[in-house]
């Protein structure tokens, strides 16, 4: 047996072995490390301290470490010791954690730091201090990054919210001006679709190409609950036959050769919203099929997958075709076209509505030379006699192309002249310095208006005006005047009517 001699040599032993363990501990972490004693002066420095800070340990033992690296906040403000954390452990015996305050170097630069001070004791004695510290530069880095990013996330969200908003103030607004007329047949429309537009039945538009199908589809949106859902368009004459399902429905990553990844199709995309389908005369059979099973059970599978997507989407169909005649010729499921054909619209063609041409000639005129930077002082009398007499096969989207296309030609701020297509066709075949009979070219173009009655430049201006004012109630200066439908100022259009011999009824 040992005597208690030995016993306290293999304990003091002991206690040495450890105290060396715990130093090389200390020397081996990556934080620094500081021990200071009841006075707050360094007693212990390890080497990752000296390398964080630059401050050796000849620099900082037996002194106040606060004089050397926690002197002052990152705004070079002073830091008083006693306010410091670390301090008021030494006083207080309650630990502390910081990570929003600054260390500085030896070299006179700082580091933002996260360190915790813990009170040493020892028989209800408080001996001293033990600082831990690690430079949290990088994650400050990452923190501003991530900061910025976000800021930038947000900048863009509000960003993309104004330009959704605005994106719909303009297509409502587009709309609501370019559904222009004054007709008998466009007021029973607007009728119409005011009454089917709050609804979510589905809607067939029938009628010639360039007459409007879109805008109609656009107000029946907007008069809709789904209006701040999406409407989404799809031209069903302009896709693939192979690619309509996989438009339509979407498909997986690999349903077919150059499926990729898996896409949403436009249904998916205006769940909640309205889907237009223009040209629905084009679709194929199986798109047909497909396209029923949604109207019945507002569900369907992408191509390639078994899952069923369950989708809310109002339908609004249109095209140029007879579809009744397609479902007679079985190029049309006729159990498709009764689905769809709950509420037909009819959009009348621009000829059938001849009194509306003036109007819409005028919308026109200002909207395109805002577009191109040409103007003019309004049509010439004989070309708004043009425009009421023509028949205008290409419709409204005809008589928008001659009217840039006129503009286009038109030099200096005058009148316009119109250019209607048959007139151009002999501006263009005319040889240089060839010479024409004027009387064969005038034939030509008169038989566009054959069987029609002629109007003298006088009568065409006086009918013009009288229907503006008409649809004005005799309003001719200020916000919808006719003077700025004519896009004239006031006192021309005075001067005209004196000219015309026109008076307003008081």
């Amino acid at each position: 047996m040992p005597n208690n001699n030995q016993s306290n040599s293999l304990n003091r032993l002991s206690l040495k072995d450890l105290q060396q363990r715990y130093f090389r501990l200390l020397e081996a972490m990556s934080e620094g490390v500081y021990g200071l004693d009841a006075d707050g002066l360094a007693t212990f420095v390890n080497p990752a301290a000296e390398r964080i800070t630059g401050w050796s340990a000849e620099d900082i033992l037996g002194k106040n470490i606060h004089q050397f690296h926690h002197h002052s906040h990152a705004d070079g403000s002073p830091y008083p010791d006693k306010d410091c954390p670390i301090y008021k452990t030494r006083l207080t015996g309650e630990s502390a954690q910081c990570e929003h305050e600054v260390f500085w170097r030896k070299d006179g630069s700082y580091f933002p730091v996260e360190y915790s001070s813990t009170p040493i004791e020892e028989d209800g004695q408080r001996l001293g201090v033990v600082v831990v510290f690690k430079d949290i530069s990088e994650r400050f880095v990452q923190q501003q990054k991530l900061k910025t990013a976000l800021q930038q996330v947000e900048r863009l969200k509000e960003q993309l919210i104004a330009e959704n908003h605005l994106l719909k103030q303009e297509i409502q607004l587009q709309s609501q001006q370019e559904l222009i007329g004054q007709s008998d047949i466009i007021a029973a429309l607007l009728e119409r679709i005011s009454q089917v537009g709050p609804t979510d039945a589905c809607v067939l538009i029938q009628g010639e190409s360039g007459t409007g199908k879109e805008l109609i589809a656009q107000a029946l949106h907007g008069a809709s609950q789904r209006k701040d859902k999406p409407i989404v368009k799809v031209n069903c004459g302009a896709i693939a036959e192979s690619l309509i399902e996989s438009e339509l429905f979407g498909h997986e990553k690999g349903a077919f050769t150059g499926a990729t990844q898996r896409r949403l199709g436009r249904f998916e995309v205006a769940d909640g919203g309205t889907l237009f389908l223009d040209e629905i005369g084009e679709l194929t059979q199986s798109a047909q099929v497909k396209l029923l099973r949604v109207l019945q059970e507002q569900e369907f599978e992408r191509v390639g997958s078994s899952s069923t997507v369950k989708v809310d989407v109002r339908i609004i169909a249109a095209t140029n075709r007879d579809l009744q005649k397609l479902v007679e010729q079985g190029e049309f499921r006729a159990d498709l076209f009764y689905r769809l054909n709950v509420f037909p619209l009819w959009v009348p063609a621009l000829r059938q509505r001849a009194t509306d041409i003036p109007l819409l000639a005028n919308y026109f005129l200002t909207k395109i030379q805002r577009h191109i930077g040409r103007y003019c002082e309004g049509f010439t009398p004989l070309s708004l006699q043009k425009m009421m007499q023509y028949s205008w096969p290409g419709n409204v989207r005809e008589l928008y192309n001659v009217i840039e296309r006129s503009l286009i030609l038109h030099s200096g701020n005058g009148l316009l002249v119109l250019q209607l297509d048959a007139e151009l066709a002999v501006s263009n075949n005319s040889l240089p310095h060839s010479s024409r009979d004027e009387r064969t070219d005038n034939k030509s173009l008169a038989g566009q208006f054959e069987n029609r009655e002629i109007l003298t430049s006088y009568d065409a201006e006086k009918q013009h005006i009288l229907r503006v004012l008409e649809f004005c109630n005799g309003r001719i200066s200020g916000k919808k005047g006719a003077a700025e439908y004519l896009d004239l100022p006031v006192s021309t259009l005075r001067s005209r009517m004196k000219k015309l011999d026109i008076q307003l009824n008081k």
